[in-house]
């Protein structure tokens, strides 16, 4: 497996010195925004859509430093009452796999959504629990008159392409859990699958190998992130693991992000990335960076550090023991 980073980090670097910087810590890939939550700085999508010379340029300047392109990255909400920020986010996507499919970038990666409760809704709403039955009733009606339409007509778009769509399970989207993404893709098609983040699941209280054995046999893991979580169990007996305060509140949360190896053991990474390898997946570990307590460049390099330390990247030997 090779490890990358989610480019979003150093937004505040232009292209060239972006792309300097993530070969001068030895990594080899990169995840690009295009739009959505993570913006674009470092992808202007019409300009590449319109120009065949400019594509070419832009990978260039990639490649010729030993860097290949993971993912491109187009979080939103597609399916948001909110029409405009929907119609947005769906643009974004589609523009993203036709440039995924014509630059030969094998993955875009976003959220599901979530709607409203209903057509005429004005914020979404995320059911979490199946009583009151009002709850439940808002959930199915969700799933089956917004999210499943709305990615059967994607996931085709997609395959017509020949793009994955990594769809990262995130809390506050209907796809959030394994068994959500399996139940999206079983009403889709095969070119739906997961941006697989371990953060978002260690707080849901779901174990980041299992959900690895879970959708590794079903060959559902397209894109990897790199993050960790630490759980402070004395906040959670307080707030509980869905704690609605600020992220910046870090003495108080139940939970916060952190760089690799700060939420969790590097045995814990360890036998992440042997999962990762022993149910299918060698693509790319694209470290993502949002720890509250470390700067940048810091936890930037820590990640780096820590991943080469158990990352699986050579190809395994012939069982020449047995």
């Amino acid at each position: 497996m090779k490890l990358g980073v989610f480019t979003v980090l150093f937004a505040d670097k232009p292209f060239e010195e972006m792309l300097d910087h993530v070969q001068a810590s030895g990594l080899k890939a990169v995840e690009i925004g295009t739009g959505g939550y993570p913006g674009n700085n470092h992808c202007d999508i019409d300009a590449l859509l319109d120009s065949e010379g400019a594509r070419k340029s832009y990978l260039d300047k990639v490649h010729s430093r030993g860097l290949t392109i993971s993912a491109f990255s187009c979080h939103g909400n597609p399916i948001s009452p909110d029409k405009d920020f929907a119609e947005e986010c769906h643009q974004v996507f589609r523009k993203t796999v036709k440039l995924a499919s014509l630059m030969n970038v094998p993955v875009v990666n976003t959220f599901s959504g979530t709607p409203g409760d209903h057509d005429d809704a004005k914020y979404p709403n995320w059911p979490v629990t199946p009583w009151p039955n009002e709850y439940g009733d808002i959930l199915n009606w969700q799933w089956e008159e917004k999210l499943i339409p709305y990615w059967k007509e994607q996931g085709a778009y997609a395959e017509e392409h020949g793009v994955k769509i990594g769809l990262e399970l995130h809390a506050g989207f209907l796809v959030h859990t394994p068994h959500t993404m399996l139940k999206l893709r079983e009403a889709t098609n095969d070119a739906v699958g997961a941006n697989l983040d371990p953060s978002h699941l260690w707080w849901q209280g779901i174990d980041p190998v299992a959900a690895i054995k879970i959708l590794g046999r079903a060959n559902a893991i397209h894109h990897f992130h790199a993050k960790d979580t630490y759980i402070d169990q004395e906040n959670v007996n307080m707030y509980g693991l869905t704690d609605m305060q600020p992220y910046g509140e870090v003495q108080t949360r139940g939970w916060s992000f952190r760089s690799v190896g700060y939420g969790h053991s590097m045995q814990e990474w360890s036998n992440i990335i042997s999962a990762l390898r022993t149910f299918g997946y060698d693509y790319v570990v694209s470290i993502e960076h949002e720890d509250p307590i470390m700067s940048i460049d810091e936890g930037f390099r820590q990640a780096v550090k820590n991943l080469r330390d158990v990352n699986i990247e050579e190809q395994p030997a012939e069982m020449w023991w047995a």
